[in-house]
C-alpha cells in the first residue's frame, strides 16, 4: 500500500546523517533536531505554535484536554472515522455524538454538524478523511461562534493540503480550527520511522496550555499547574521529518499524479466511482479510495489480493457498532456512513508510484469487471 523502503533509499543520505548527528550529540529528548523540526514546521503551516508530541492520538487527547472541558460535555464526530478520533472523546469522559459525512467526501457537512448540536455541545472535530480538507471548514467556524463550542481538526491524513477560503486566502489544513492535530504514523504523507505527531494553533493562551499538558502540567521544572500528561516527538523521529518536511510538496503532487492516473483510467467502469474533490480544498490523497456499487466490494478485494495486489478497507465498521462504543448510541443508523463502509476500497498509492506499478493494478480492476 506504501512503499516506505523505497521512499527511504531516495533521502537515505540526509537522514542517515541526522540519525547519526542525534546519536553523537546524545539529545535524545527536546533537543536541537525537535527544536529545529518545530521551528520548521511552524514556518510550513504558516502557524504561530507547533507543539510536537508522540503521536496523533496524543494530540487529539491533549487538544481536547486544553479545552477544560467537563464529563457528559458531547463532542460531534463523524461516524465514518478510525477510532482514535472518538477513542479520546470517550476516554476523557466526554461524550461523542457520531454524525453522518457526505456521500461524495467522505467529510463532515456544516448542515450535519448544524443537526446536532445541542445546550450540551462542546467541540466539534472535522477529520479530513483520506487527505483533503472539509469543505465547509468556515461555515463550521462560523457555527462555532454562534453556538460557542470548539474546532478540532484531525488532519492525520491531510497535512499538505490548501484550502481555499471564500475570501480567497489560502490555508493549509489544520489551520482553521482553533487547533489542528496531526500524526506521523509511518506510513502519513509525512511520515517518521517510530511514532509521532503533532498539535498547532494560532492562538498564543492555547499554545501555553497545550504546552505545559503534554509536559507534565508544568512550565517550570517540578512545578505542576495542571494534570497533564507525558507526550514528546523524541529527537531521532524530529530530525527524520525534518528531512522530508522539506520534500512534503514534492510528495503531495507524486500522489496527486498517481491519483488522476487511476482517475483517468478506472473512471469509465460500470459500478465503480472514483473520488471526489473537495471544491475548495485540494487533495494529497494520503489514500485512493473508490466506492464499489454492485455489492461486489469484499470479492474484488479476494480478487486483487489473489493476484498479488494489496487493497484495504477504511472503514469496515461504523464507530457506532463497535462494541466500545454502541452504548453512546445503541439505536443509530447513519445511512451514508453505512453505505460507504460496505462500498470504500482503497488502492496502493504512495510517493514512489510510477505507471508501470499503477498499470498492474489498474489491469486487475478491469479484469474483475469484464
Amino acid at each position: 500500500m506504501v512503499d516506505v523502503r523505497g521512499q527511504y533509499l531516495n533521502i537515505k543520505e540526509e537522514v542517515d546523517t541526522a540519525i547519526q548527528e542525534v546519536i553523537d550529540s546524545c539529545a535524545f529528548i527536546n533537543g536541537p533536531k525537535v527544536k529545529s523540526f518545530k521551528a520548521n514546521l511552524e514556518s510550513y503551516l504558516k502557524v504561530n505554535h507547533v507543539i510536537p508530541c508522540a503521536n496523533g492520538t496524543d494530540a487529539l487527547q491533549i487538544a481536547l484536554m486544553a479545552f477544560g472541558l467537563k464529563p457528559g460535555d458531547e463532542v460531534i464526530v463523524p461516524a465514518f472515522t478510525y477510532v482514535a478520533t472518538a477513542e479520546v472523546i470517550a476516554l476523557l469522559g466526554l461524550t461523542p455524538v457520531m454524525v453522518d459525512v457526505d456521500p461524495y467526501t467522505f467529510n463532515v457537512t456544516a448542515d450535519i454538524v448544524k443537526a446536532a448540536i445541542t445546550t450540551k455541545t462542546k467541540a466539534v472535530v472535522p477529520v479530513h478523511l483520506f487527505g483533503q480538507v472539509t469543505g465547509d471548514m468556515e461555515e463550521i467556524m462560523e457555527l462555532a461562534e454562534e453556538h460557542n463550542f470548539f474546532v478540532i481538526e484531525d488532519n492525520a491524513q491531510a497535512i499538505g493540503a490548501d484550502f481555499r477560503a471564500k475570501d480567497g486566502s489560502v490555508h493549509k489544513s489544520g489551520t482553521i480550527g482553533h487547533i489542528g492535530c496531526t500524526s506521523f504514523y509511518p506510513s502519513k504523507n509525512l511520515g517518521c520511522y517510530g511514532d509521532g505527531g503533532a498539535i498547532f494553533t494560532n492562538d498564543e493562551k492555547i499554545g501555553v496550555n497545550i504546552q505545559k499538558i503534554a509536559n507534565h502540567g508544568q512550565v517550570k521544572k517540578y512545578h505542576h499547574d495542571v494534570i497533564g500528561c507525558n507526550s514528546r516527538l523524541d529527537s531521532i523521529q524530529a530530525a527524520i521529518l525534518d528531512a522530508k518536511l522539506k520534500r512534503l510538496d514534492q510528495y503531495c503532487a507524486a500522489r496527486e499524479t498517481a491519483a488522476s492516473y487511476y482517475d483517468d483510467k478506472l473512471s469509465g467502469i460500470e459500478g465503480l466511482s472514483t473520488p471526489v474533490r473537495e471544491k475548495r480544498s485540494s487533495h494529497v490523497f494520503h489514500q485512493y479510495t473508490l466506492r464499489e456499487h454492485t455489492g461486489r466490494r469484499d470479492e474484488l478485494k479476494n480478487y486483487l489480493k489473489e493476484k498479488g495486489i494489496p487493497s484495504m478497507v477504511y472503514y469496515p465498521v461504523p464507530l457506532y457498532h463497535q462494541e466500545a462504543f454502541k452504548h453512546y448510541a445503541p439505536n443509530i443508523n447513519l445511512a451514508v456512513t453505512e453505505q460507504l463502509c460496505r462500498e470504500v476500497i482503497s488502492l496502493p498509492i504512495h510517493t514512489e508510484m510510477n505507471y508501470e506499478m499503477q498499470d498492474v493494478i489498474i489491469e486487475a480492476v478491469k479484469s474483475f469487471y469484464e
